[in-house]
């Protein structure tokens, strides 16, 4: 059976636009999903990313979350029958304070896999409390937990499978331990890139303020140098679906976004004019533009 990956709604978060994508809207307040991605068919269901703990602990980044009652991880899992115990795998993209903050609610049967540098990374302090203390701590409890925590190599090692057709690659960008999950499905290889990707419209359909063909825009939240961020955007545009945490998938041709999906890969999609360098936000900003995306990207 060939794979699928379910979005999983796990907290809407307010936050400030540049935070998203360099120089946008700075000082503007917008709300963004925050998804979990569910892959089935395959030997044993995998998760990748599993929000944050609560609402209330985005405060600790001047954010304000929400989770409402159908978007906890009991009821997420329940749409596809499934319960906690019955995932086999959590894969994280990296380790920040909207992704891996229900870890704690699956057993030590269920093992989560990390890229080793993004644990190191992790206790740096280099970004604060975008690694809360007590995601962190259970990280280390399962660490010393038979069977409980995988840490992967991928500097080293190159790309790693977890079960057949989802591989951990290296991200590149973000954060220095940040990976992707590859997932093979029927219509192509779709890439789950975390927060290499903030916001799929104005960061790649009509990048704000570039000029150069083919260039994306950075995000304004990243721990690599700007030059990192664009090589991995471009690493994930190389997939036939490429899968941010914070927007809804896109299908992917040829390095270009020709059409946007909303509940699952593959699944029904809405056409993206395909764009032109002239007709990118290169000079004046995407905000200059028509905006000919038919599925709202959540920002």
């Amino acid at each position: 059976m060939a794979l699928e990956i379910k979005l999983l709604s796990l907290i809407d978060i307010d936050i400030e636009s540049s935070f998203l994508v360099l120089g946008r809207d700075m000082g503007v307040r917008t709300r963004i999903p925050t998804f979990g991605f569910l892959i089935l068919g395959g030997k044993e269901p995998v998760l990748v990313d599993t929000g944050a703990i609560n609402a209330p602990i985005m405060q600790r980044l001047g954010m304000t979350g929400y989770i409402e009652d159908d978007m906890t991880m009991e009821a997420q899992l329940a749409k596809y029958d499934l319960m906690i115990d019955d995932v086999r795998w959590i894969l994280h993209t990296h380790l920040h304070i909207d992704h891996c903050g229900q870890d704690h609610l699956f057993p030590s049967t269920t093992t989560v896999a990390i890229n080793r540098r993004e644990l190191e990374y992790s206790v740096s302090g280099l970004m604060g409390e975008q690694y809360p203390a007590e995601y962190i701590k259970h990280l280390v409890d399962r660490l010393h937990t038979p069977g409980a925590l995988r840490l992967l190599d991928l500097e080293l090692s190159g790309p790693e499978e977890i079960i057949p057709g989802v591989w951990c690659e290296v991200a590149g960008g973000h954060t220095e331990g940040s990976m992707n999950v590859l997932v093979e499905t029927a219509e192509g290889r779709a890439c789950i890139c975390g927060d290499v990707i903030y916001d799929i419209q104005n960061q790649i359909v009509e990048p704000i303020y570039q000029i150069v063909e083919f260039e994306p825009q950075p995000t304004g939240n990243h721990a690599t140098t700007k030059r990192q961020e664009k090589g991995a955007v471009k690493k994930a545009l190389q997939n036939t679906f490429v899968l941010p945490v914070h927007d809804y998938p896109a299908r992917i041709e040829a390095g270009r976004v020709v059409a946007r999906l909303k509940e699952s890969v593959p699944g029904a999609e809405e056409p993206v004019k395909m764009q032109t360098p002239s007709e990118t936000g290169s000079i004046v900003g995407a905000d200059a533009l028509p905006h000919d995306v038919l599925i709202p990207t959540g920002v």
